[in-house]
């Protein structure tokens, strides 16, 4: 994937954060999906997947399919 221009995002705090500075911030960029770690207070890496991707990944988790036994 190309270079994401991440200047204008509006970043979205999980729902799970819960306020303990532990928190994953996703962001919607067109066709792609950012998200961030800011425990390094949003200047740490950001990684980005198509929306297609995104869209696996939540379906993939939501099954249960990630869980720890």
């Amino acid at each position: 994937m190309d270079r994401v221009d991440i200047s204008g995002a509006k970043w979205i705090k999980s729902s799970r954060s819960e306020g303990n500075a532990q928190c994953v911030e996703v962001a919607l960029l067109g066709g792609t999906v950012a998200m961030r770690d800011t425990k390094q207070d949003g200047t740490g890496p950001v990684l980005a997947v198509s929306a297609a991707e995104w869209s696996a990944f939540v379906r993939t988790a939501a099954s249960g399919a990630f869980d720890v036994a």
